[in-house]
């Protein structure tokens, strides 16, 4: 017996209607793909052509600083005080020669290898009392590598690279187009050395401060009342010291002839205390910035909604504060760099920071202007140094404030 029919009810058409017109948005709502705060803010950083511009010229820094062992240059510690002191450019571009010290490096390297291995030969097959002066024979033998000829202690990565640079252009190397310094050293080859050594000073350093003042501003911010106040207090405390002063002592006293033994066995120079030092230097502004940030973020819903399943206070600071206020970190710290920078160049040039034979941007600026007298101006040994310091400065600036408008949701339409 057929069911019988009965007609569509005006509620059951206008159901069936809303849901497909539901259907109909949740696959749209599928189809569109959301913009993160990371995606929109390169979008918008690439539309600011002054900071990608920036961008671009800080990442080949970079590269050329970090393969500057593989790069055909003169040896940046070697003196050739006979043949090429105080050249400028003209004058050096006119030699059509690498400089006497560089032509015998790629056969002595081969020599020291040679020599190298049968020392070790001998050793081997040496008996117990030969064994004491043969170690001491190689021992002595190691440090005249010809590799410490073209950098300052050189370890096993540089030693590796400068090996290639051998393999690859022998005893070739670029003419000084920058001029020698009144010892016969190539200035380019020591700008590109000194680039390693200040680019690394002001990483290492900014990190320091990132780690220490992050940490330091988010603990604060997130527990407030009287730990906040004590914390900073504590900060206040620190701003008022002149830490120039610290910095100046405390080198000096780590630099005595009684104490820098000590702290040689232990591999401490005075470059690893001094991207310490200046990294806690830098922490205290970090750490108020920090704060801020996150006494604003921590009544948010998430975070409420994050106590109230159980979330520890440790798990609430860096897994839900600290990623939301990276923005303004990352800011902060692209202006850091450069006051870490120029800080290293102050020191350098008091002879507190970088020593010789090791060279940074601070060290070649110091001599350049060690080297002008009213008799005669070196040019060369102060513009070209200055101008790259300069145009690094201004590249790190001119990225803080293109990522600042970029992760700045206030100016998302502007």
């Amino acid at each position: 017996m057929e069911q019988p029919s009965f007609p569509e009810t005006p509620a059951a058409v206008a159901g069936a209607s809303a849901k497909q017109h539901y259907d109909r948005l949740l696959t749209e709502a599928a189809s569109i793909r959301g913009v993160s705060l990371w995606q929109d803010a390169w979008k918008r950083l690439r539309r600011n052509w002054s900071a990608m511009l920036s961008l671009y010229f800080l990442i080949a820094l970079g590269m050329l600083a970090f393969f500057t062992p593989l790069l055909p240059l003169q040896s940046p510690i070697k003196q050739n005080l006979r043949d090429a002191s105080a050249e400028n450019p003209s004058q050096s571009q006119d030699r059509q020669f690498a400089p006497p010290s560089w032509q015998p490096v790629s056969l002595g390297l081969t020599q020291y290898r040679e020599k190298l291995a049968q020392l070790n030969a001998d050793l081997a097959q040496a008996s117990t009392a030969e064994r004491k002066a043969l170690e001491d024979q190689l021992e002595r033998y190691e440090n005249d590598n010809p590799i410490r000829e073209m950098a300052s202690n050189p370890g096993v990565l540089t030693s590796a690279m400068i090996s290639a640079r051998i393999a690859i252009f022998g005893d070739f190397c670029l003419p000084s187009l920058m001029g020698t310094d009144n010892l016969g050293r190539d200035v380019m080859a020591r700008i590109f050395w000194g680039s390693r050594v200040s680019i690394i000073v002001a990483l290492v350093a900014a990190f320091v401060s990132l780690v220490i003042g992050v940490t330091y501003g988010a603990i604060s911010g997130y527990l407030g009342g009287w730990i906040d106040n004590l914390m900073m207090r504590f900060v206040d405390i620190l701003y008022s010291i002149p830490f120039i002063f610290v910095v100046i002592f405390i080198i000096t006293i780590l630099s005595d002839e009684k104490v820098k033994p000590a702290l040689d066995r232990y591999g401490i120079n005075q470059i690893i205390i001094l991207y310490v030092l200046i990294g806690a230097i830098y922490w205290l502004t970090m750490a108020r910035v920090v704060r801020g940030q996150v006494i604003s973020l921590k009544t948010e819903q998430y975070i409420e909604a994050a106590r109230t399943i159980g979330a520890s206070s440790g798990r609430i600071v860096f897994r839900h504060l600290i990623p939301n206020v990276l923005g303004v970190v990352i800011v902060y710290l692209t202006l850091t760099i450069p006051a870490v920078m120029l800080f290293e160049a102050f020191l350098s040039f008091l002879g507190l920071g970088v020593t010789p034979p090791d060279v940074s941007w601070g060290i070649l600026v110091n001599e350049g202007v060690q080297a002008i007298t009213p008799i005669k101006v070196y040019w060369w040994l102060v513009l070209f140094p200055g101008l790259v310091f300069s145009l690094t400065l201004f590249a790190l600036n001119f990225l803080g404030d293109g990522l600042r408008d970029a992760l700045d949701p206030r100016l998302k339409n502007k």
